[in-house]
């Protein structure tokens, strides 16, 4: 996808947004990035192992190969537009969710990081690998 088609799905996802949905773009076909590195070498002038290697270097703590992009509970739905999809998810009144407004909503509130990951954890469902990410300050 090229940027102008992301620039032009995100416009028209906007446009589509009556409040509080959840829009996927549909990106098309998956392309492997070693397919991808390779292309970008070859249009680069040069050749892929040979003028440039490629290095597989694994998975870093906390990255995923297949991403998912919605939960078993959310409902994906077409739009009008066949590239934009919508998730509709039961609205949640759970307590941690409670809980976590509480602490936003005070003044001068402060979560150490093992509270925010721990945190994150109730509240998002499949949230995994949480004990290899840190928290960056002031971000």
């Amino acid at each position: 996808m090229t940027v102008s088609e992301a620039a032009q799905l995100v416009i028209q996802a906007g446009a589509l947004a009556r409040g509080g949905e959840i829009f996927l773009l549909d990106m098309g076909e998956p392309v492997r990035i070693a397919d991808l590195a390779r292309d970008l070498i070859k249009l680069s002038g040069f050749r892929p192992d040979l003028d440039i290697p490629i290095v597989y270097t694994g998975v870093r703590p906390g990255e995923k190969l297949f991403e998912e992009l919605f939960t078993e509970d959310e409902r994906v739905e077409k739009t009008v537009h066949e590239r934009i999809l919508v998730s509709r998810s039961e609205e949640t009144s759970s307590p941690v969710v409670k809980e976590l407004i509480n602490y936003v909503d005070l003044p001068g509130y402060s979560l150490n990081e093992l509270e925010a990951l721990e945190l994150l954890r109730k509240l998002i469902p499949g949230f995994g690998h949480a004990e290899s990410l840190t928290l960056v300050e002031g971000k």
